[in-house]
């Protein structure tokens, strides 16, 4: 999907001519599958748009431990930069799992265009409104759901994902280990058939 489209649908629509400017300022790029676009601990100053491909953003603890805390399947905006970095360290790592072409932006001057328009604030600010309550939703989801909630609660929200994401990735996302999400996935099967 070219970038200008998608800033034209829905949730944050903008209409065509903003939409057509505002893309101008991205550039897009071609990246690899099992290339990163941010790392860990390093510094990353830049917003980015999967517009096709897929990535997932992880978190990996000192003994190498990695835990997935989002899915990113094109198009759609990864998370906000104030969102995924502190001090302009990124948190997470953003891996490409399928050749993705990605669109960047640095962050100071998205913050530019954001004053200067409000069409362009209001997606801005209506992108971070949504990263926030995805990461409240799954917050909640692992604080107050069983094994077998979690699944359906993940399906219910990522209809799709299950389909798109590697097994090991889910059950991450989840807080589950694999073999748990296996035997979930099981139950459903022996209850379906009785």
């Amino acid at each position: 999907m070219d970038l200008s489209t998608f800033l034209t649908g829905p949730p944050n629509a903008l209409d065509r001519d903003t939409a057509r400017d505002f893309a101008a300022a991205w550039s897009a790029e071609y990246v690899e599958k099992g290339l990163r676009i941010a790392t860990q601990g390093e510094v990353n100053p830049m917003e980015h748009i999967i517009l096709d491909g897929r990535a997932t953003s992880q978190i990996t603890d000192p003994e190498g431990r990695a835990v997935c805390v989002s899915f990113h399947a094109g198009p759609c905006v990864v998370a906000p930069n104030v969102a995924r970095t502190r001090n302009g360290t990124s948190l997470v790592s953003i891996d490409v799992i399928e050749d993705a072409l990605v669109a960047q932006m640095d962050s100071r001057a998205l913050t530019e265009l954001m004053l200067a328009s409000e069409p362009i604030r209001e997606w801005a600010n209506g992108i971070l409104q949504q990263e926030l309550a995805r990461k409240a939703d799954r917050e909640w989801c692992l604080a107050a759901l069983g094994g077998a909630d979690r699944l359906a609660w993940f399906r219910e929200n990522f209809p799709r994902h299950e389909g798109l994401f590697g097994h090991y990735l889910i059950a991450s996302f989840l807080g589950v280990t694999p073999v748990t999400l296996s035997r979930l996935r099981g139950a459903e099967r022996d209850t379906a058939l009785d």
